[in-house]
């Protein structure tokens, strides 16, 4: 597959990954002697997650919108950049997934439905201040009014065109923006992210979280401060 990218690669990659499948079948059902694929390793392609940087995140959270639709897909979208819930989970989420917790804040305490796996996120101010704004405005216990998937996307590059953003703006785009900029960037440990994110695997959160310049510059200017005062001695030339 080299030499393949983008979605291409991801296709090939789907497509040779489902024949092989096949002919695994195949040979335990005797109809095949061996197995072509005993020794071929399928490789995944490596995809670029994009995400909100940090000036790019707060342009949207501070962007004044005339339509009211643009408006409630922005507070859903930037709800989901600071809690990093996915589409379904935050369409899904009740009023009783809003607890006080053992630490007395409010925290989300959901089951992802995609993995089936507990996810308790703490609130931050952000995303208080949006579940606020919709307190007991909507039917049935839901928390925020969020529109079919396919609508929150066309809206959200409506968005991103007014807000002068050049990258493609989709839901997703907030769950890569909560593990990169929100935390990892802020320096929250990556096994903290892994478990707010409800991965049950540190590789599955590696995919999301990457290290920025930003987050480099902030761990070696901590080193520095902490290194500060040592020094190596000078050998004098005789």
């Amino acid at each position: 597959m080299r030499g393949v990218c983008g979605c291409n690669a991801n296709i090939t990659y789907k497509f040779i990954k489902r024949f092989k499948s096949i002919v695994l079948v195949a040979k335990n059902n005797g109809w095949l002697l061996h197995d072509p694929f005993a020794n071929y390793r399928i490789k995944s392609p490596k995809v670029d997650r994009g995400y909100l940087t940090q000036e790019e995140l707060e342009t949207v959270m501070q962007k004044e919108f005339s339509v009211k639709r643009l408006g409630q897909v922005r507070d859903i979208f930037i709800f989901a950049c600071f809690t990093g819930l996915a589409y379904v989970d935050v369409k899904n989420l009740h009023e009783t997934n809003v607890r006080l917790s053992f630490d007395g804040n409010l925290w989300i305490v959901t089951k992802r439905q995609k993995a089936d796996v507990q996810s308790n996120i703490p609130l931050l101010d952000v995303p208080k201040q949006i579940l606020e704004k919709y307190k007991r405005t909507l039917p049935n216990g839901m928390v925020l009014p969020v529109p079919s998937n396919q609508k929150m996307n066309t809206y959200l590059k409506e968005i991103g065109d007014l807000c002068g953003i050049g990258k493609n703006l989709t839901f997703h785009l907030a769950r890569h923006t909560f593990a990169t900029t929100t935390t990892l960037a802020k320096g929250v440990p990556i096994e903290t992210i892994s478990k707010m994110l409800g991965h049950t695997n540190i590789k599955a959160t590696q995919i999301y979280a990457r290290i920025t310049d930003n987050k480099i510059r902030h761990d070696m200017s901590v080193l520095a401060g902490k290194l500060k005062g040592m020094e190596i001695k000078h050998t004098v030339n005789s």
